[in-house]
Formats: C-alpha cells, structure tokens, sequence
C-alpha cells in the first residue's frame, strides 16, 4: 500500500424518515473531501446507485471536489454501466480530466445487485442476460473505444455541416479528448474470472469489500490471488504502462474515548459468507476497529491491502462531517505512515511495477 482514500456509500434520508437529507449528503461529499485533501488523503470516491436514496450522478460531485481541491484523486465505486450512455460518459469522463488536471480515478463495472427489476430498461437500455451482463459489456466496450479517440459518427457532406470544420465522410470522435484517460479507468471485478477480463481489458483493477468468491481463504488472501491473477494476464497481454489496483475496507482507528464509543464495538474477527441477488454466495470482510499499533499489525498481515498500491476506507457520511474527517486524519497519522503511506502532495500514485 501507499496511497489511501475514502469510499462514501453516501446513504440519505426520504419519505419522512430520519436522517440527513439528499442535499446535506451532497454537500457532506464536498466538505469531507476538502478536508481529506488537507490532510494528505490520495482519492476520494463515491459509490452510484440507482433507484435507491443514495449518490446516482457523480459528474457534478466530481467536479466541485477537483475544482476546490489541489492535489487528491476523485473517483468512483463504481458506476454501473447498464445505465449509461457510453459516448456522453466518455464526454463527461474527458472533461472531468481536464477540469482536475489528471486527478481522476473511475470506478465501472457491471453494477451491483440493486432494488430495480432491470431498472436499466427505463434508462432506454436492452439486452437479454437478467443481469444485464450483455449490456454493460457493449456499454463498456463503446466506452473505451470512444476514450480512446475512435470515431463514432460520419462527418456530413459541407453543404450540410455547420461549421465547415472536417472533411465529409471522415470519422468523428466524440470531445473533449484526453489521451491518457485510459490510465485513469478501473474496473471494479469481484471474481478472479473477471479480474483477469480486465487485465485483457487494459484497466486498473478495483476490488471491493467482498468478492464473488467463498473458499476458506480469508477476504484479503482470496483477493491477493485476485490481484495476482490481475497481474499476471496484464503481463501477458503485453501492455505497456504499469496498471494500479484498489482494494477496500471497512477501518475504524480508535485513537480516545469519543473513538472507542463510537467505533468499539463495530470490530469484527473474522469475513463473513452470505448470499447476495443475482450473484449467489460471497465472502464479506470484516471490519477493522482498533488501536493503531493492532490496527497496524492487522492491516499488514492483510495480503490484499499490501499487494494493493491503493487503499480505500468505507466511511459511515451520515455521521457527519467532524467524525468522517477525524476517522480520517487518525488513519493518516497513527496508521498510514506504517504501511507505506504517501501524501497526496507527494505527487500522483502509480501502481506497482509487473515483474
């Protein structure tokens, strides 16, 4: 590991329930990213669902975190690409780039389980796996191609162009274009099958706080495995940049009393097994809550997080701004600095070499 950020599931309340509101969320999201750029902190990303009260259109949120920030990462985890128009994403995404100054790191993938029954229909989208595979799959496709500077429409004859700007007939990409956007693009995978897809792929490897797969292995050795596949078909595929590769938990460092409260009893020992939609049995991990030295010694004998060059800490929003920051700045200062940590302003991460 050296580099760490934070993952905001972003959860709000609606219909007369308690809770912070859809619009103090949002403005959460910004002040705790402004804070954990101060702090040293490397990226901060968001989670995008759909039909569900919690963050669904990440653009705006991005931009006004790179635009009042100097040196972290804005991302997401992940956005769920049967819902999106891949060549309008591919805009977004390019301009998104240049407002940040590279400072990007974007989270995709199929999408989670979700309360819709194929919400992605009302979207405008159609395919014919019940998950949507198929769709997500040529949705990502156009999506790299169109980052990529591919042409997607033909320029029309002069007398019907306006402005006269390309030669009829020629291919037209879609703009701004930004070249080494591709760098900036993670996968999110929870197989081994689909983590070696993505090295094909030539993308950066996301992995979350579970994965598709149940073996007695713990979380952190069943995604080492990953990553090391990752690394492996990446190699293989002869790709020439060094890719990155994120890994997430759940991490809470009791520093005093108001953390030991807080925090003290949500410590579990051990992963978890449980059935999710659509996917069937998946390995939970647990959740860190503890002393920095123990939190420490845990952390580094977790294989994932220091294989990973990236580190992403799940934070509860809800709670505010005041506890999310310090849950933050106790990890920067009793926790990273032993695990390899290296502050934003130190320049961007970089992944670790492929041997």
């Amino acid at each position: 590991m050296k580099a760490f950020g934070f993952l905001s599931f972003g959860h709000y309340a609606f219909g007369g329930q308690r809770g912070p509101s859809a619009e103090k969320i949002a403005k959460t999201h910004l002040e705790i990213a402004q804070a954990a750029d101060e702090i040293g902190v490397n990226n901060a990303s968001f989670r995008v669902h759909h039909f569900a009260p919690q963050a669904s259109a990440p653009m705006p949120l991005l931009g006004a975190v790179a635009a009042t920030t100097k040196h972290i990462e804005v991302g997401t985890g992940v956005i769920d690409m049967r819902y999106e128009n891949p060549l309008y994403l591919a805009e977004e995404a390019a301009s998104l780039y240049q407002i940040s100054g590279g400072r990007v790191a974007l989270g995709i993938s199929r999408g989670a389980p979700e309360v819709a029954d194929r919400g992605w229909e009302a979207f405008g989208y159609w395919g014919k796996a019940p998950n949507g595979a198929d769709v997500a799959r040529a949705h990502l496709e156009a999506f790299m191609a169109a980052v990529d500077g591919n042409g997607f429409a033909t320029a029309a004859p002069l007398d019907r162009q306006y402005p006269n700007i390309f030669q009829p007939g020629s291919a037209l990409p879609v703009f701004p274009m930004a070249p080494e956007l591709r760098k900036h693009i993670f996968y999110g995978s929870g197989t081994h099958a689909s983590a070696e897809q993505t090295a094909k792929d030539g993308l950066n490897l996301m992995s979350s706080t579970l994965v598709s797969e149940t073996t007695a292995e713990t979380l952190g050795e069943i995604q080492a495995d990953q990553i090391s596949r990752y690394r492996a078909a990446w190699k293989k595929a002869g790709h020439d940049w060094t890719p990155r590769v994120s890994v997430s938990r759940s991490i809470f460092p009791i520093v005093d009393g108001a953390d030991m409260q807080l925090f003290g009893m949500q410590a579990s020992g051990s992963d978890q097994v449980g059935m999710l939609p659509d996917v069937g049995a998946s390995t939970f991990g647990r959740t860190y809550a503890a002393e920095p030295d123990k939190l420490i010694e845990q952390l580094k004998a977790d294989a994932a997080v220091m294989s990973a060059d990236t580190l992403l800490i799940t934070i509860p929003t809800g709670m505010g701004v005041d506890v999310n920051v310090k849950i933050l700045d106790n990890f920067a200062t009793h926790v990273a600095p032993a695990l390899g940590w290296q502050p934003n302003h130190e320049g961007p991460v970089t992944g670790y070499p492929i041997d």
